[in-house]
C-alpha cells in the first residue's frame, strides 16, 4: 500500500504563491505516475497536473498552464505543485494522487489508486 499526505496549503492574496507538497510512504517504488486534483467549494474534483516517473512527461489542465509547476523528488518520495500568479477561483482543496501504472498521461480520477486526505488552499480576493 501507499500513503499519501500532503502539506503546504494556507491562505494567500490574489497574486501571490504557494507550494504544495505531497510526502508518499509504503510502496514508494510502486507509483511512477502521480498527479494533483482539486476540489472547489460546491464544485466535482477536477484534474490540475500530472507527472510521469521520470519527469518528463507533464501535463496541466488548460486554466493553470503557465501558472503551475509539477516536480518530483524520487529519492525523497515526493512531488511537489508550484502555484503561482494565484486567482481566487484556485481556491479548493488540493489532492495528491498515485498510481501504480507507468502512464506517460493520466487526467481520470479512475486512472489513480491512491489518494491524500487534501490541503485547503484559499485566495483571498
Amino acid at each position: 500500500q501507499v500513503q499519501l499526505v500532503e502539506s503546504g496549503g494556507g491562505l494567500v492574496q490574489a497574486g501571490g504563491s504557494l507550494r504544495l507538497s505531497c510526502a508518499a510512504s509504503g510502496r514508494t517504488f510502486s507509483i511512477p505516475a502521480m498527479g494533483w486534483f482539486r476540489q472547489g467549494p460546491g464544485k466535482e474534483r477536477e484534474f490540475v497536473a500530472f507527472i510521469n516517473w521520470s519527469g518528463a512527461s507533464t501535463y496541466y489542465t488548460d486554466s493553470v498552464k503557465g501558472r503551475f509547476t509539477i516536480s518530483r523528488d524520487n529519492a525523497k518520495n515526493a512531488v511537489y505543485l508550484q502555484m503561482n500568479k494565484l486567482k481566487p477561483e484556485d481556491t479548493a482543496v488540493y489532492y495528491c494522487a498515485a498510481d501504480s501504472r507507468n502512464y506517460v498521461l493520466a487526467y481520470r480520477e479512475n486512472e489513480f489508486d491512491y489518494w491524500g486526505r487534501g490541503t485547503q488552499v484559499t485566495v483571498s480576493s
